[in-house]
């Protein structure tokens, strides 16, 4: 077995894994309607809610659209129009009378505050008759903004983009964000307290598939405070580096000045169902049985990914290593790592853990492609990389140093060099990362 078939291999098995989250056939599978009845539930089970009467569309996300489009078809004539927020650079034609407006990830940008302000207009409207049903994926924590009062836009920016440089996860990242806005916290279920239900669909980037950081949480009761969120900004970040106005605003919520994000128990929250349609595992899942279609020894590694993205590639390593070598193995592994970035460092979270595991793995018959489901691998053009045991000479062959780049957090210029990067464009899905490593028979 080669490494150039191993490569083709890893590849196939990510595709599978894209494929099993394809958010419109998993939001079909869980909506469906019966004579003038639309009915939410998980297939095989009972059904969670019912609604006769006018649906609003309303939600944010990688996934959004099409998401969107299958509870479009669901709904029928009950549809009665909506908004949802894509990343730019996404189809952006009505679906069905849903406007379907753009905005930016992961910083988000003025497009998408005010389509975030159309949004909370729309659902602020909705009457008794009509339930709201939210789709929500990836990327709708930066695609949702909505400043809370005195706080701007920039301030969002500021935080967030400083939020992200230092390596906060994604949990400490929306606890901030949360008790910043208008929107997320259960910011969303308030702003539709005049509707019949709130229905949320849910396609999940988090490790543990926890609602209230699933996008930050728009629609379900919000279990953190101001003051974790005060204590986040401490850990992540320098007191001048923190915008004035989110100190002062976070400042005022622990003196109880300014109202908490929605809290187990509301009343508003009697009113909300909320969905998992898939998540991580469910990709996981697909990869691992594309390998043992492949004829590999194939493990789901047992922990979700997260941390450091370089210590992340080195533990898989090391796991393979101690695999037998008595047939091929598969080493299947899901989730979010962080990446503390070096100033001018280029790459993103999935190409530092490609390169880590590449350095560990040197000399191996052995192959790891490590690939956001989105797409997208940081501010690059790569969904992320596939290395093998070769890779680290063919960097040295070209006068790179890959430990050097590690350790600036450069990874993508180096694995450009050598050939590894992995480009797929967007997926129109988002379920966090999955790492596919391979090796042969020794």
């Amino acid at each position: 077995m080669t490494l150039a078939e191993m490569r083709r291999d890893a590849l196939e098995c990510w595709r599978a894994a894209v494929e099993a989250v394809h958010p419109g056939r998993l939001v079909s599978a869980r909506l469906r309607r019966v004579d003038d009845t639309l009915c939410l539930g998980a297939p095989g089970a009972a059904v969670t809610a019912r609604h006769a009467g006018p649906v609003l569309v309303v939600g944010a996300g990688k996934a959004a659209r099409s998401m969107a489009e299958a509870v479009a078809r669901a709904a029928g004539q009950a549809l009665h129009g909506g908004i949802v927020i894509v990343p730019h650079g996404s189809d952006l034609s009505p679906i069905g009378g849903v406007t379907v407006a753009a905005g930016a990830h992961p910083v988000p940008d003025a497009t998408g505050e005010a389509a975030t302000r159309r949004l909370l207009e729309v659902v602020a409207a909705a009457d008794r008759s009509t339930v709201v049903l939210v789709v929500l994926a990836g990327g709708a924590s930066a695609l949702l903004v909505a400043p809370a009062p005195g706080l701007d836009l920039c301030d969002k920016q500021e935080v967030t983009r400083g939020l992200l440089l230092v390596g906060a996860d994604i949990e400490a990242l929306n606890t901030v964000r949360k008790h910043c806005s208008q929107v997320k916290g259960g910011g969303l279920l308030r702003a539709a307290a005049g509707a019949a239900g709130v229905w949320t669909l849910v396609l999940s980037d988090v490790v543990g598939d926890d609602p209230a950081t699933i996008g930050s949480g728009p629609t379900v009761p919000d279990p953190t405070t101001f003051a974790d969120a005060a204590r986040v900004v401490a850990r992540f970040l320098a007191p001048e580096d923190v915008p004035a106005a989110v100190q002062r605003h976070l400042e005022r919520g622990l003196a109880g000045r300014v109202p908490e994000t929605v809290k187990p128990g509301e009343p508003v929250c009697a009113r909300t169902r909320l969905l998992l349609v898939g998540g991580n595992r469910d990709a996981l899942g697909a990869a691992a049985r594309a390998a043992e279609l492949h004829g590999y020894a194939t493990t789901v590694f047992p922990a979700a990914l997260s941390g450091d993205a370089a210590s992340a590639g080195r533990a898989i390593a090391a796991r393979l290593a101690a695999s037998p070598r008595d047939r091929p193995q598969a080493i299947v592994a899901g989730g979010e790592t962080t990446v503390r970035v070096v100033p001018d460092g280029r790459g993103g979270r999935c190409q530092q853990l490609a390169l880590a595991a590449a350095i560990a793995l040197a000399g191996e018959p052995a192959v790891l492609l490590a690939a956001g489901t989105d797409g997208v691998d940081g501010p690059t053009d790569a969904a992320g990389a596939c290395v093998d045991g070769e890779t680290a000479g063919r960097a040295r062959a070209r006068g790179l140093d890959p430990e050097a780049a590690l350790a600036r957090t450069d990874s993508h210029p180096l694995l450009d060099a050598a050939g590894d990067l992995v480009r797929t464009g967007p997926t129109g899905t988002n379920v966090a990362d999955v790492v596919v490593t391979l090796r042969a028979t020794c």
